[in-house]
C-alpha cells in the first residue's frame, strides 16, 4: 500500500473487536466470522444478542446465524434509542434463514425492542384466541403472566416479595425483559421463564461494548494506492485527483460498495485493470439543500441519502418533497440495508441497470445529472435524457458522474413510484415506474387540468425508458376517467415487448405498465379528494409479526430421582457455537500447507458428443497443479446411488450443463478456478429434451420404471358419477438452497487410507463411492460429517460425484483436496426438486364424494435415475392425500431430460402427491357449488378406512387436526369478514383457505429402515453418543442426546455428540424420510438399555452414590461400558406391500392472505397449523420443523421459481439454470412470513415432524386462489380455472381478468412454466 500525501509517520493500522494492529505488510484481512468471536464465545461469554438467539431456538442449522447477529448487533449500535418491531424486521430483510420460518428469530431479537407493555399483551391476547380461550389482559389462560417482551406465559413479575414493575412485566429500560437482560444472563430464573431454554448455556460476556477508535475518527484521510495482480485500487482523497485519475485511466470502474462490479468480475469473469474509490473525495460525499431543490453526490451512500430525504421530508412543505417521499418509499423495498449502507447513489446510477428502481424516477421527477471531467467542468444532462443504451450511459470516457441535482417539487405536483418483484423484500424488480404529473384548477369547479406529466418505466425495454404517448395523452387533459382511458391505451404504444423478450413474463409485464399508471391515477385523484377505488391506492403495510406455540407439557417423572430430560425444550445443544460463529463447517476445516484447492470442468451444452479435451492452457496458469479426467481414475468410473448410470467424468457424451468433465487442482481457490476456465472442450450438439412435455412428446422415459397404485374397478365406475372432470395440472420444481453449498475435503494417508469430511446427509455412501472410484476397500476410506448448514434432501446422493471428483487428484497427489461449489454452480449442476405433471381423470357424485380417480403422474427426472424412481413411489403412495377414494388407479412415468439428475427435497415426491390431490378436491367443490372445506370433510378418511395400496388406517387423526385447525382459527367467522373486506374493495382481496396433510412415516425402500448407534460412558461420568444419523439443523443430535440422559438417567449436560462416522457406526441409511429421530432414537434407546442394565447393580449397592461413583464400581469390576444399539422399523413392507409406512402423521393448516389484484403482490396475514407430533422428544426443536417447513413448503407454491433455458424460455441459453443465485431465485425473507403464526402440536401421538408440516403451506396457495376467485367474480368471470404453482405475482395478477388485463392477456391464461 502506498500513501503519497499520508502525514509522515503514518502506518497502516486496523482495530479488531476494540484491539489496535499495525499491519506489517500493509494489508489486513477480516472476516464475519472474527468479529463475532471478539462479539462473543463460548468460553467467555456470549452477547446479549447471541444469548437471545440461542436460548429462543432461532439456530437451527447455524449457517446463516452469524449474519443474523451481526445485523441485529449493527442495528443495536447504530439506533440512537432503542429500536421499534418494524425496525427490527426492516433490519433483517437482507438476511435469508432457510430452516426456521424466521419466527424465533424475530422473538428473540424483538426482546430489544421498545418496550410497550400493554401492546405485548393484548398482543399475546389477540393471538391466543381460538386458542387459549379464557386469557385476560397480560395474564394467559392458565392464570400465568404474560412477559412483554416476548408475548410468552411467564411468573417473572409475580414473585414473592418483586418489587413494582420488576421482573419482565416491568419493561426494562433497555427493553431486555427477561430474555436475557439480567447481568447474568439467568433471566428471572423461573422454570417457565420465557426464555424458553431449560438449564443453562453458555454466561453472558462481561465485557463492555467497543467503541469506535477515537483515533480513527481524528485520522486525516490521505490518497491510496494498493497494486495487485489483476488490478490496481486508488482511493483519491481530492476531486482533482479523481478527475486525474479518470482522465489517465478512461476505462476505470468507479467503485463504492463494490456491489456491482464485484458481481461482475465473480461471477462475469469481467476484468477491470484499474477501479477508483471515491469515499473520500469531499465534493462527492456532500448533501447539500438549494432553494430550488437538493443535491447529492454521485458517492452518497442510499442509506446516507434516505435519512437525508426524511430528514428534509419532516421538516420542509409538504408540497415540496413528494418526489423525495417517492425515493424514500422506493428506497425501502431496494435491497436489504447491508447493500443500502454501502451503495452508492452514482453507481446506481451509472450501471444503467434497465431495472435500476431509482432510474425511472429521476427520469420521471425532472432530475439532472451533473458529468465533470478533467478541463471540460460540469455538464448538466437531463436524467430523461441519460441512459441511451443497454447499460449505455451519456458519460465520456474521462468524466465522473459528479451529483444529482432533485428539484423540489410545487403545489398540486405528485411524483409516485410503482415496483413489482417475485418477493417484495430485497427483490429485483419485474417492472418499476416513476410517474408525475402536476395539475391545475380548470375552468369548472371540480374539475383538475394536466399541466405536465412525465411517466418513465423500468423493466420493459432494454433500458429505462420515458412514455411519451402517455405523457401526450395527459397533457392538457382533465384528471378524469376518459383521460385515464386515453392514457391507459397509451400505454401499448409506449410498451411494446417481442414475445421471447429477455426475462420473459411479457404479458405480465406490459400489463403491469398498465396497472402502474392506474394506480397512480387513483393516487392523485385521492390526493385531490376526487373519484373512488380507494382501494388501487393503498399502499403496502405490513405490521410486525408474531406468533404463539401451544404444545403438551412433558410427562412428570415417575418417581422423584428420575430425571426430566425428554419432552423438555431444550435449546439446540450447539447453537451457543452457531451464534458465536465457531460451529465448524467442512470448508471451515484447517487442512496442512501442501493442500489444493479443485475447481471443476463441466460442460457448457446440455446435450453433446465430447469431440475435444485440451487441458495444457490450465496447466499454464500460475498456481495451478494438475488436471485429471476420465483417464485418470483408478478405479471405477460408474456411480449411481442405485442405478451406476453416471459418470465421476463424462467420457464421451455430456447430457447436462453442469456435468463434471474434469477437475483442476491449484495452490488457491482463484488459480483453480482460472485453471478450470482455461481448459478447452470441443462439443458437437445433440437434440437435448428439457422439459416434461418435451419428453413426452419425443418419448424419453426411464422405461425401467413401472411404478402403479390401483384400488376397486375405476373402469366400471364412471357410468356410476354424476360429474367427472379432467386435465392437467404443473407444479414447478424447487431448489433446496440450503445456506451451505455442497463441498468436500479428502485427505490422504499412508497405505492408500483416506479420511473424508462432507457436507452430505448420507457418509456410507460417500465412503461406498470414493473406495470404488479409487479402487481401495472400503475399510480404509472413514467418512465424516460434523454438521449441515442445511440438507432438506439435496445433500444425500448428489454430493457424491463432487467428492468423487476430489478424490482422484487426491489419491495420485497424495495431497488433501478440497473442493467447495459456487452458489450458482450448485443449483446448476446438482439438481432440484422434481417438477411433475399430472393428468387427471376424477368421478364424484353430486355431493362431491369421490367415487373414482385416475391419474398419470410425469417428473422431471434429468439425466439420471439417482432417487427418482422413489420419488415417484412416494408421489403415488399420497396421491390420496387424506381422501378416501375406493376406485382409484395412479401410474408413474420418469421422464429422460437433459437437466442435471433431480433429487429428494423434503418429501420427497409426496407434497406433490399431496398437491395434486388438493387441486382434484378443490375443482369438485367448485364443480357442485360447496365450501372447500365441506367437500374435503366429506371425503376424509375414517379410522379403519383402507388406502389404495392396502394399509389400514390405524390411530388415524386427519379429522382430529382438521376440526382442531377449523375451530381453533374461527374458521367460519372469518369467512364471512373475508366477503365482507372483498364487497367493500375492489381492488385488493382477500382468502381464507384450509387444508389438511397426511404424511407416510419410513423409508419405501424396506432395507433402508434400519440404524445403529454406540454409545460410551467414561470414568468422569460423561456419555459420548454416535449414531448414523447427520446433524443438519433439524435437532437431530440434541434430541439423541436426550433420550440417552433420559434412558441412563444422567443430566443432559453430561451427554455430548461430536459427530457422524463410518468408522463408529457402519453402513448407516441416509438421514432423511423423517424417520431419523424414530430409528436412532431406539438404537440409542437400545444402547443405554443395554448400559442401564449392567450398571442397575450397581445403583443397586450404592443407593446413594453418584452417578460418576456408580461408574466407577462397574469399571473396576470390568463392565464394559460401551455399547452398541440396533433398531429395525418393524412390520413394514416396502412399496408394494400393504404396509409400506410405520405409521402416517397428520396435521391442518388455515391460511389468510391478502392480494393486489393490480400486481399479484401479496401478504400472509394469518395462519393455524395443527400438527399431531404430540408428546415430542424437544417441542421447542419440533415447533422449529413446523414453522420452518411450512414457511419452505410456501415458498414451493407461491414464490420459487426454477426457469429453464426450454421452448417455454428461449430467450435463456439452452439447458441453463436462469435462475441460479439469489438475484434471480427467491426463497422467502423474513417478511414474507405469516403475520399472526400460530402453531399447535397435538397431545398423545409421538410422531415424525421433518417433512409433514411441508405440504401445509398449500394453505397459502390455496387461500391465494380464493382471493382470486373473488377477483374473477368482481370482473363477471366467476368459475372454476387452472392455476399451476408456483403461484407467482405473474400467475396471480394475470388470471384475475379484470378490465385492465384484456388487452394484455386470456382470462384463462396458462403462464410460462418449467415443467
Amino acid at each position: 500500500m502506498t500513501a503519497a500525501d499520508a502525514p509522515a509517520g503514518s502506518e497502516p493500522i486496523c482495530y479488531i473487536n476494540g484491539k489496535r494492529y499495525v499491519l506489517p505488510s500493509g494489508r489486513g484481512e477480516i472476516t464475519l466470522l472474527q468479529f463475532l468471536r471478539g462479539l462473543g464465545n463460548v468460553r467467555e461469554g456470549l452477547h446479549p444478542v447471541q444469548q437471545r438467539l440461542a436460548v429462543m431456538h432461532g439456530s437451527q442449522c447455524g449457517f446463516c446465524t452469524p449474519g443474523f447477529v451481526m445485523s441485529m448487533y449493527s442495528l443495536l449500535r447504530s439506533s440512537e434509542e432503542p429500536p421499534t418491531e418494524e425496525d427490527i424486521e426492516d433490519a433483517l430483510g437482507g438476511n435469508l434463514c432457510r430452516c426456521t420460518g424466521y419466527r424465533p428469530i424475530l422473538d428473540a431479537f424483538k426482546t430489544f425492542a421498545k418496550t410497550d407493555p400493554s401492546a405485548y399483551t393484548e398482543e399475546a391476547i389477540a393471538a391466543s384466541k381460538g386458542v387459549a380461550p379464557g386469557a385476560t389482559n397480560g395474564t394467559a389462560a392458565n392464570g400465568q403472566r404474560v412477559c412483554p417482551s416476548s408475548g410468552l406465559p411467564c411468573d417473572c413479575s409475580a414473585k414473592d416479595g418483586a418489587a413494582a414493575g420488576a421482573g419482565c412485566g416491568g419493561g426494562a429500560a433497555n427493553g431486555a425483559g427477561c430474555g436475557g437482560g439480567a447481568a447474568n444472563g439467568a433471566g428471572c430464573g423461573a422454570a417457565n421463564c420465557c426464555k424458553k431454554a431449560n438449564g443453562t448455556g453458555a454466561p453472558l460476556k462481561p465485557s463492555c461494548e467497543p467503541i469506535f477508535p477515537p483515533e480513527l475518527k481524528k485520522r486525516p484521510a490521505f490518497a491510496l494506492t494498493m497494486p495487485g495482480p489483476a488490478l490496481t485500487w486508488h482511493r483519491p482523497a481530492s476531486l482533482e485527483s479523481l478527475l486525474e485519475l479518470k482522465a489517465a485511466h478512461p476505462a476505470a470502474k468507479l467503485v463504492v460498495g463494490n456491489t456491482e462490479v464485484g458481481i461482475e468480475m465473480k461471477f462475469k469473469n469481467a476484468a477491470y485493470p484499474v477501479v477508483i474509490a471515491p469515499t473520500h473525495v469531499p465534493e462527492m460525499n456532500q448533501i447539500t439543500v438549494t432553494e430550488t431543490g437538493v443535491e447529492i453526490g454521485a458517492a452518497v451512500t442510499l442509506t446516507r441519502m434516505m435519512k437525508a430525504f426524511k430528514g428534509l421530508i419532516a421538516s420542509r412543505p409538504r408540497h415540496q418533497v413528494a418526489a423525495m417521499e417517492a425515493v424514500v418509499n422506493q428506497l425501502r423495498w431496494f435491497a436489504g440495508n447491508q447493500i443500502r449502507n454501502v451503495s452508492a447513489l452514482g453507481g446506481n446510477i451509472v450501471t444503467g441497470s434497465p431495472i435500476s428502481d431509482l432510474n425511472p424516477l429521476w427520469m420521471a421527477a425532472g432530475a439532472t445529472f451533473v458529468a465533470l471531467g478533467k478541463g471540460t467542468g460540469e455538464r448538466a444532462v437531463k436524467a430523461s435524457e441519460f441512459f441511451v443504451g443497454y447499460r449505455q450511459v451519456d458519460l465520456k470516457p474521462h468524466e465522473v458522474l459528479y451529483k444529482v441535482v432533485l428539484p423540489f417539487t410545487r403545489p398540486n405536483e405528485y411524483v409516485k413510484e410503482f415496483k413489482q418483484s417475485p418477493r417484495r423484500e430485497d427483490d429485483i424488480a419485474i417492472v418499476n415506474a416513476g410517474m408525475r404529473v402536476k395539475l391545475a384548477p380548470g375552468a369548472e369547479e371540480g374539475v383538475w387540468v394536466v399541466e405536465e406529466a412525465a411517466v418513465a418505466y423500468g423493466g420493459v425495454a432494454a433500458r429505462a425508458v420515458m412514455a411519451p404517448s402517455v405523457a401526450a395523452a395527459l397533457v392538457g387533459k382533465p384528471w378524469d376517467q376518459d383521460t385515464l382511458k386515453a392514457a391507459l391505451e397509451a400505454v401499448r404504444q409506449d410498451v411494446v415487448m417481442a414475445e421471447n423478450a429477455p426475462g420473459g413474463k411479457v404479458e405480465f409485464r406490459r400489463a403491469l405498465a398498465a396497472s402502474f399508471l392506474f394506480k397512480f391515477f387513483v393516487h392523485a385523484a385521492l390526493a385531490l379528494e376526487v373519484g373512488n377505488y380507494h382501494s388501487a391506492a393503498k399502499p403496502y403495510e405490513r405490521h410486525p409479526a408474531h406468533g404463539v406455540q401451544f404444545w403438551a407439557p412433558p410427562e412428570a417423572p415417575r418417581v422423584p430421582e428420575e430425571v426430566s430430560v425428554v419432552g423438555q425444550p431444550h435449546h439446540h445443544m450447539a447453537a451457543e457455537l452457531q451464534v458465536t460463529g465457531e460451529a465448524q463447517y467442512t470448508d471451515d476445516i484447517r487442512l496442512t500447507g501442501d493442500a489444493l484447492v479443485a475447481a471443476l470442468v463441466t460442460s457448457a451444452k446440455p446435450h453433446a458428443r465430447i469431440t475435444g479435451l485440451d487441458a495444457s492452457a490450465a496447466l499454464q496458469v500460475p498456481g495451478v497443479v494438475g488436471f485429471y479426467s476420465a483417464k485418470d481414475v483408478p478405479g471405477n468410473n460408474a456411480i449411481g446411488p442405485v442405478w451406476a448410470d453416471e459418470e465421476v467424468f463424462a467420457t464421451s457424451e455430456v447430457t447436462a450443463v453442469g456435468q463434471v468433465i474434469g477437475v483442476v487442482v491449484a495452490t488457491s481457490e482463484a488459480a483453480a478456478r482460472a485453471g478450470a476456465r482455461a481448459v478447452a472442450v470441443g462439443y458437437e450438439e445433440l437434440p437435448a429434451i428439457m422439459s416434461i412435455e418435451e419428453a413426452i412428446e419425443a418419448g424419453s422415459f426411464y422405461d425401467d420404471y413401472k411404478g402403479k397404485v390401483e384400488c376397486g374397478d375405476v373402469d366400471a365406475t364412471w357410468a356410476q358419477c354424476d360429474h367427472v372432470i379432467s386435465g392437467t395440472y404443473k407444479v414447478g420444481g424447487q431448489e433446496h438452497f440450503y445456506l451451505e453449498p455442497n463441498n468436500c475435503v479428502v485427505i490422504p494417508h499412508e497405505n492408500d487410507e483416506f479420511t473424508l469430511y462432507s457436507s452430505t446427509q448420507a457418509p456410507a455412501k460417500h465412503q461406498k463411492f470414493v473406495a470404488s472410484v479409487l479402487g481401495v476397500p472400503a475399510h480404509k476410506v472413514v467418512s465424516k460429517t460434523k454438521r449441515l448448514g442445511g440438507g432438506f434432501g439435496g445433500k444425500e446422493t448428489r454430493g457424491i460425484f463432487i467428492h468423487c471428483a476430489a478424490a482422484v487428484p487426491a489419491y495420485h497427489l497424495r495431497r488433501p483436496v478440497r473442493l467447495c461449489l459456487d452458489r450458482d454452480e450448485d443449483m446448476q449442476m446438482t439438481g432440484q426438486r422434481h417438477a411433475f405433471l399430472a393428468t387427471y381423470k376424477v368421478g364424484f357424485n353430486k355431493d362431491g364424494r369421490v367415487l373414482a380417480a385416475e391419474l398419470d403422474l410425469y417428473n422431471n427426472a434429468g439425466n439420471s435415475h439417482d432417487l427418482s424412481h422413489s420419488i415417484m413411489d412416494r408421489a403415488l403412495l399420497h396421491s390420496d392425500c387424506v381422501y378416501k377414494v375406493p376406485n382409484m388407479r395412479v401410474r408413474g412415468h420418469m421422464c429422460r431430460t437433459h437437466q442435471a439428475s433431480n433429487t429428494a427435497f423434503r418429501g420427497f415426491g409426496g407434497p406433490q402427491g399431496l398437491m395434486f390431490a388438493e387441486l382434484w378436491i378443490e375443482q369438485i367443490a367448485k364443480t357442485v357449488g360447496k365450501p372447500d372445506a365441506e367437500v374435503r370433510t366429506l371425503n376424509m378418511y375414517h379410522e379403519g378406512d383402507v388406502t389404495p395400496f392396502g394399509q389400514v388406517m390405524e390411530h388415524c387423526r386427519a379429522r382430529a387436526c382438521w376440526e382442531k385447525a377449523l375451530s381453533s382459527s374461527d374458521f367460519e367467522a372469518r369467512q364471512k369478514a373475508v366477503a365482507e373486506f372483498n364487497a367493500a374493495n375492489r381492488w385488493r382481496k382477500r382468502g381464507l383457505a384450509a387444508t389438511p396433510t397426511k404424511f407416510g412415516i419410513s423409508f419405501t425402500t424396506k432395507f433402508l429402515n434400519q440404524a445403529g448407534a454406540l454409545v460410551h460412558v467414561y470414568l468422569d461420568g460423561t456419555v459420548l453418543v454416535t449414531h448414523g444419523g447427520v446433524e443438519m439443523g433439524q435437532g437431530l443430535h440434541t434430541k439423541m442426546a436426550q433420550v440417552a440422559a433420559q434412558a441412563l438417567n444422567v443430566p443432559l449436560s453430561k451427554v455430548f455428540i461430536s459427530e457422524t462416522s463410518t468408522d463408529k457406526v457402519p453402513n448407516a441409511s441416509p438421514t432423511a424420510a423423517s424417520a431419523s429421530s424414530d430409528m436412532y432414537g431406539a438404537a440409542v434407546l437400545d444402547a443405554c438399555r443395554q448400559l442401564a442394565e449392567r450398571l442397575a447393580p450397581y445403583r443397586a449397592k450404592l443407593p446413594g452414590g453418584t452417578w460418576k461413583e456408580v461408574v466407577n464400581a462397574a469399571y473396576l469390576d470390568r463392565v464394559d461400558l460401551s455399547a452398541h444399539g440396533f433398531y429395525i422399523t418393524p412390520d413394514i413392507t416396502g412399496f408394494g406391500g400393504t404396509r409400506p409406512f410405520n405409521y402416517f402423521c397428520f396435521g391442518a393448516g388455515v391460511s389468510e392472505v391478502e392480494l393486489d389484484t393490480l400486481t399479484g403482490d401479496m401478504q400472509v396475514l394469518r395462519s393455524d397449523l395443527v400438527m399431531d407430533v404430540g408428546n415430542p422428544i424437544n417441542p421447542a426443536i419440533d415447533i422449529g420443523q413446523v414453522e420452518g417447513g411450512f414457511v419452505q413448503g410456501m415458498g414451493w407454491l407461491v414464490l420459487e421459481e426454477l426457469m429453464w433455458g426450454d421452448k417455454q424460455h428461449p430467450w435463456v441459453r439452452p439447458g441453463h439454470l436462469f435462475t441460479k443465485g439469489p438475484g434471480t431465485y427467491k426463497i422467502p425473507s423474513v417478511n414474507d412470513i405469516p403475520v399472526d403464526f400460530r402453531v399447535q402440536l397435538l397431545a398423545d401421538a409421538p410422531n415424525a415432524v421433518g417433512e409433514p408440516p411441508f405440504h401445509l403451506g398449500a394453505s397459502v396457495f390455496f387461500a391465494l386462489k380464493e382471493a382470486v376467485y373473488a377477483a374473477r367474480a368482481a370482473s363477471g368471470r366467476p368459475g372454476y380455472f387452472v392455476l399451476d404453482a408456483p403461484a407467482t405475482p405473474e400467475r396471480l395478477r394475470l388470471l384475475c381478468a379484470d378490465e385492465l388485463l384484456e388487452p394484455y392477456a386470456s382470462p384463462d391464461i396458462r403462464p410460462k412454466i418449467s415443467c
